[in-house]
């Protein structure tokens, strides 16, 4: 049975979670795929403001469809997460709590997600239209020109996910030791 968490994620709700836990999310998170992380960290290195707050948000590494006719929104899959690497201990840094996507991550995310109390959690790849159903309000917020990777603020309802790295180093992926 699913743990339901209210987002956002503070801290303390991140430490209470364990790798291979399943998930329900509720509330609000953000979607951004590599081409706005790279401009929220350049725009962090530079020292601008960013265009969303990011202490104890929630980023889901996806490129929503446009909703057809009736709905919110068109399929809202998962990406594959290793793309965003180079950007996630940054992000994680300046108060990003938790990300979603699919596959694997590099060890240098691992140690970030446990150094700044942050998780790592996969959404079921290939159900984009099954997710897109747990999204109840979508609206781009930042990045527009980046069309479908653009950053959207998205209100889920019961969003099924899984712990895949958690605060304390552990992962769910065969052959990943606890670090």
């Amino acid at each position: 049975m699913p743990t339901t968490v209210q987002l956002p994620f503070s801290e303390e709700k991140a430490r209470a979670v364990r790798a291979g836990e399943v998930l329900a999310l509720s509330g609000v998170l953000y979607t951004a795929r590599d081409a706005a992380h790279k401009r929220l960290v350049q725009a962090l290195q530079a020292g601008e403001r960013l265009p969303i707050q990011l202490e104890d948000q929630t980023i889901y590494y996806c490129g929503p469809t446009p909703a057809p006719p009736g709905r919110v929104i068109g399929a809202a899959g998962p990406t594959t997460s290793s793309r965003m690497d180079p950007y996630a201990p940054t992000l994680y840094a300046a108060g990003v709590r938790a990300t979603i996507g699919k596959g694997e991550r590099s060890r240098q995310v691992r140690l970030a997600c446990k150094q700044y109390g942050c998780l790592y959690l996969v959404a079921v790849g290939g159900a984009g239209a099954l997710l897109g159903d747990r999204v109840v309000e979508a609206e781009a917020v930042a990045y527009h020109d980046l069309g479908p990777e653009a950053i959207h603020r998205l209100r889920v309802e019961q969003m099924p996910v899984i712990v895949a790295y958690d605060t304390y180093g552990g992962s769910v992926f065969p052959g990943e030791e606890a670090i």
